[in-house]
């Protein structure tokens, strides 16, 4: 059974072949791309086809859990929330994104509370991390509001558009998590 959760706003699900458009539209803007470490802008076709499968069978093997954030009242797919999970280490990356039109009306920060509570009881997980560009102040403060604590800054960190970013890193453990 696939995990599906839900919020007051928003279903949490995993991204289906029929979501490609707007990942690519959303996800490939250059607004959001700008400020997310992995996502490349232009986005190239068939890349969102390619992406979805991937996380499709990551999920299935429980490596990684990436949901789409869907607005329950027109259920018009908005972002993604995902958690990275390393087994070994039973911890996980948090990771979020969400359409430009969205912004800056708190759905981030809603999936984010969500899947870090799914990764600490479903998972089982005992620290969950994430990590931002400092240029990108809207996605540090949606870690800081879902309870994580600074963990570290990484001057020069990742190469993103042929600039060096400096990152910052939040975590938080299992113990420090703050339901709703």
């Amino acid at each position: 059974m696939e995990p599906r959760f839900q919020t007051s706003r928003l279903t949490l699900r995993l991204f289906e072949p029929s979501d490609a458009s707007l990942v690519q539209a959303f996800a490939g803007s250059e607004d959001v791309a700008r400020t997310t470490l992995s996502i490349p802008h232009l986005y190239p076709d068939g890349a969102a086809e390619a992406w979805i499968e991937r996380t499709r069978n990551a999920s299935k093997k429980k490596d990684i859990y990436s949901f789409a954030m869907v607005k329950k009242e027109d259920e018009m797919l908005i972002g993604c929330v995902s958690l990275r999970v390393s087994k070994r280490e039973n911890q996980a990356e948090l990771a979020y994104w969400v359409g430009r039109p969205y912004w800056g009306q708190g759905y981030a920060t809603e999936a984010a509370q969500k899947i870090v509570k799914f990764g600490f009881e479903g998972l089982g997980l005992n620290h969950i991390s994430a990590a931002a560009m400092t240029k990108n102040p809207a996605s540090y403060k949606v870690m800081q509001k879902i309870g994580m604590k600074p963990e570290d800054n990484l001057p020069k960190q990742i190469l993103k558009s042929g600039i060096y970013e400096d990152l910052v890193h939040y975590g938080m453990v299992k113990s420090e998590i703050i339901y709703d």
